[in-house]
Protein backbone atom coordinates (compact mmCIF):
# COMPACT_ATOMS: atom_id res chain seq x y z
CA UNK A 1 0.00 0.00 0.00
CA UNK A 2 2.81 2.41 0.71
CA UNK A 3 4.09 1.77 -2.81
CA UNK A 4 0.86 3.13 -4.29
CA UNK A 5 1.07 6.15 -2.01
CA UNK A 6 4.47 7.13 -3.42
CA UNK A 7 3.20 6.88 -7.00
CA UNK A 8 0.28 9.12 -6.17
CA UNK A 9 2.66 11.71 -4.74
CA UNK A 10 4.89 11.62 -7.83
CA UNK A 11 2.05 12.03 -10.32
CA UNK A 12 1.22 15.67 -9.47
CA UNK A 13 4.90 16.63 -9.71
CA UNK A 14 5.06 15.22 -13.25
CA UNK A 15 2.08 17.33 -14.32
CA UNK A 16 3.48 20.67 -13.15
CA UNK A 17 6.24 21.06 -15.81
CA UNK A 18 3.72 20.25 -18.54
CA UNK A 19 1.37 22.89 -17.14
CA UNK A 20 4.18 25.42 -17.07
CA UNK A 21 5.10 24.66 -20.68
CA UNK A 22 1.46 25.18 -21.63
CA UNK A 23 1.47 28.60 -19.96
CA UNK A 24 4.64 29.61 -21.79
CA UNK A 25 3.06 28.79 -25.15
CA UNK A 26 -0.06 30.88 -24.56
CA UNK A 27 1.44 34.34 -25.35
CA UNK A 28 2.71 33.12 -28.72
CA UNK A 29 -0.60 31.47 -29.50
CA UNK A 30 -2.47 34.61 -28.47
CA UNK A 31 -0.27 36.74 -30.74
CA UNK A 32 -0.88 34.36 -33.65
CA UNK A 33 -4.62 34.42 -33.02
CA UNK A 34 -4.58 38.21 -32.87
CA UNK A 35 -2.66 38.41 -36.15
CA UNK A 36 -5.13 36.03 -37.80
CA UNK A 37 -8.02 38.10 -36.46
CA UNK A 38 -6.51 41.32 -37.85
CA UNK A 39 -5.88 39.64 -41.21
CA UNK A 40 -9.49 38.43 -41.30
CA UNK A 41 -10.74 41.96 -40.53
CA UNK A 42 -8.66 43.46 -43.35
CA UNK A 43 -9.80 40.71 -45.70
CA UNK A 44 -13.47 41.23 -44.80
CA UNK A 45 -13.07 44.98 -45.23
CA UNK A 46 -11.66 44.51 -48.74
CA UNK A 47 -14.40 42.03 -49.61
CA UNK A 48 -17.04 44.47 -48.37
CA UNK A 49 -15.65 47.00 -50.84
CA UNK A 50 -16.06 44.67 -53.82
CA UNK A 51 -19.17 42.62 -52.98
CA UNK A 52 -22.75 43.80 -52.76
CA UNK A 53 -25.30 42.17 -50.44
CA UNK A 54 -26.36 39.47 -52.89
CA UNK A 55 -22.73 38.54 -53.57
CA UNK A 56 -22.14 38.29 -49.80
CA UNK A 57 -25.09 35.89 -49.65
CA UNK A 58 -23.45 33.73 -52.32
CA UNK A 59 -20.21 33.72 -50.33
CA UNK A 60 -22.05 32.58 -47.21
CA UNK A 61 -23.77 29.77 -49.11
CA UNK A 62 -20.60 28.68 -50.89
CA UNK A 63 -18.53 28.45 -47.71
CA UNK A 64 -20.97 25.84 -46.35
CA UNK A 65 -20.66 23.69 -49.47
CA UNK A 66 -17.08 24.27 -50.66
CA UNK A 67 -14.94 26.17 -48.15
CA UNK A 68 -11.74 25.64 -50.19
CA UNK A 69 -13.41 27.12 -53.28
CA UNK A 70 -14.65 30.06 -51.21
CA UNK A 71 -11.10 30.79 -50.06
CA UNK A 72 -9.83 30.74 -53.65
CA UNK A 73 -12.58 33.12 -54.77
CA UNK A 74 -12.02 35.42 -51.79
CA UNK A 75 -8.27 35.42 -52.44
CA UNK A 76 -8.97 36.45 -56.04
CA UNK A 77 -11.40 39.16 -54.95
CA UNK A 78 -8.95 40.54 -52.38
CA UNK A 79 -6.24 40.59 -55.04
CA UNK A 80 -8.35 42.53 -57.54
CA UNK A 81 -9.59 44.84 -54.77
CA UNK A 82 -6.01 45.67 -53.79
CA UNK A 83 -5.05 46.29 -57.42
CA UNK A 84 -8.16 48.38 -58.08
CA UNK A 85 -9.19 46.15 -61.00
CA UNK A 86 -12.87 45.98 -60.06
CA UNK A 87 -15.06 48.95 -60.79
CA UNK A 88 -17.93 49.08 -58.33
CA UNK A 89 -19.22 46.16 -56.34
CA UNK A 90 -19.78 42.69 -57.73
CA UNK A 91 -23.39 41.59 -57.67
CA UNK A 92 -24.60 38.05 -57.11
CA UNK A 93 -24.34 37.42 -60.86
CA UNK A 94 -20.87 38.98 -60.93
CA UNK A 95 -19.86 36.73 -58.07
CA UNK A 96 -21.05 33.67 -60.01
CA UNK A 97 -18.97 34.77 -63.01
CA UNK A 98 -15.92 35.25 -60.79
CA UNK A 99 -16.55 31.84 -59.23
CA UNK A 100 -16.68 30.22 -62.66
CA UNK A 101 -13.52 32.06 -63.70
CA UNK A 102 -11.64 30.93 -60.58
CA UNK A 103 -12.97 27.37 -60.99
CA UNK A 104 -11.62 27.20 -64.55
CA UNK A 105 -8.21 28.48 -63.45
CA UNK A 106 -7.91 26.04 -60.55
CA UNK A 107 -9.10 23.08 -62.65
CA UNK A 108 -6.58 23.87 -65.39
CA UNK A 109 -3.72 24.02 -62.87
CA UNK A 110 -4.27 20.44 -61.66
Amino acid sequence: MSHHGKEELKAPRKLKPAELQGKHRDPGDAAKQEAKHREAEIRNSLLAQVLDQSAWAWTSDLVLVKPEKTKAVEDYLVQIAQCGQLSGKASGQGFIEILENVSQKTENNC
